[in-house]
């Protein structure tokens, strides 16, 4: 019976240019097919391709033509193969992942992180899936048709900044409570209901602001637009939220971290509740000049600004405007969440607290 020689080390292995050569050689000492192979260590196929692949019509003194193997016509039809030959993307022909991830993408300005994560964890299942770094590498190339670098909403590669710890203390607000009185529940994220605090302002002489709190373990984003940045439109705005949520106010928002802008500089009566005039929540500040110490927040407001860029008056924005971008951050998924969204934690958190109980009675 008739051997089959091939190597398993070299299974798969394209033809090297010595192969070929040696290819050639063999066939001018009239070396059959067979013995070609079992030298090299070929199967006998690769070798009948690759002699019809370098090919060569020969005229000969008697004016008829001869074919025979030339080595460098068959690298060199090798080659102009592989610079011709169109990879397969991994996402194949699945229009339905390509729509998902265009509407995804374009129309709610998810990050392909999110994207790709989201599906994970929904256990949604598409034919062509890719991960998220074939994402970016089909977005780079301009593979999705109309989607290109400017529809993200940053994209960079970015070291880490140290920071150092800073001891300022704030001249205008000496006596508040510093954020090194926070317990360090608080800034392990350990429990619900811990949120950092800030206000976004629009172009200079613009009033209209808004006040952004940020929960910490959850990243739940609460925005609330006021007429100014003011002492008194921060209590009103507090007041408000307090009777929203009634007794569940203290449940919900066990302290907050704010910076030292003017506006917070009456945190002792942010702390006093209008229902039963005892203690609502627990107000610390961040040092001077050290924003990475509110980071979530900081954070958050990054993201508001991709819908409202500085320098824009923040009065032409309606109330319902300001609730689509707060309900849009709050079910964008996070991969610090293990891709939920800030709406499934919290909600997890409400199911297993007696705060749900609480407000359910205070409506009541």
């Amino acid at each position: 019976m008739e051997r089959n020689y091939c190597s398993t080390k070299k299974r798969y292995a394209h033809l090297k240019e010595s192969e070929r050569y040696k290819i050639e050689v063999l066939l001018a000492d009239r070396k059959k097919v067979a013995e070609i192979a079992k030298l090299l260590r070929r199967n006998k196929a690769t070798i009948y391709r690759e002699i019809g692949r370098g090919a060569v019509a020969r005229l000969q003194y008697d004016l008829s033509e001869k074919t025979t193997y030339r080595a460098h016509v068959g690298q060199a039809e090798y080659e102009k193969r592989g610079r011709n030959k169109e990879r397969s993307l991994k996402i194949g022909r699945d229009k339905d992942l390509e729509e998902y991830i265009r509407v995804k993408l374009i129309d709610e300005r998810f990050s392909p992180d999110a994207i790709i994560g989201g599906i994970k964890v929904s256990g949604r299942k598409f034919t062509g899936m890719i991960c998220t770094k074939t994402l970016y590498n089909y977005i780079d190339k301009g593979i999705f048709s109309g989607i290109s670098n400017k529809h993200l909403w940053q994209k960079r590669n970015k070291k880490r900044r140290k920071y150092r710890p800073v001891g300022r203390i704030s001249r205008t607000n000496r006596m508040c409570r510093s954020i090194e009185k926070r317990p360090l529940a608080v800034e392990k994220r350990r429990d619900y209901g811990h949120w950092e605090g800030d206000t976004l302002k629009g172009p200079q002489g613009a009033k209209t602001s808004l006040i952004t709190l940020t929960e910490r373990k959850s990243r739940e984003e609460i925005i609330i637009k006021v007429a100014q940045a003011s002492q008194e439109a921060v209590k009103a705005a507090f007041d408000e939220l307090e009777l929203k949520y009634g007794r569940g106010f203290k449940s919900k928002f066990k302290s907050i971290t704010f910076d030292n802008g003017v506006e917070f500089l009456d945190w002792r009566s942010l702390e006093i509740s209008i229902l039963d005039k005892g203690r609502r929540t627990t107000i610390y500040f961040a040092h001077s000049f050290s924003s990475w110490e509110r980071g979530t927040n900081e954070n958050h407001n990054r993201m508001i600004r991709r819908f409202i860029p500085k320098g824009t008056d923040i009065a032409d924005f309606k109330e319902s405007q300001i609730k689509d971008i707060e309900g849009w951050m709050n079910v964008y998924p996070r991969k610090i969440l293990a891709y939920k969204t800030p709406q499934q934690v919290a909600a997890e958190y409400l199911q297993s607290s007696s705060f749900d109980r609480e407000l359910k009675f205070c409506r009541n």
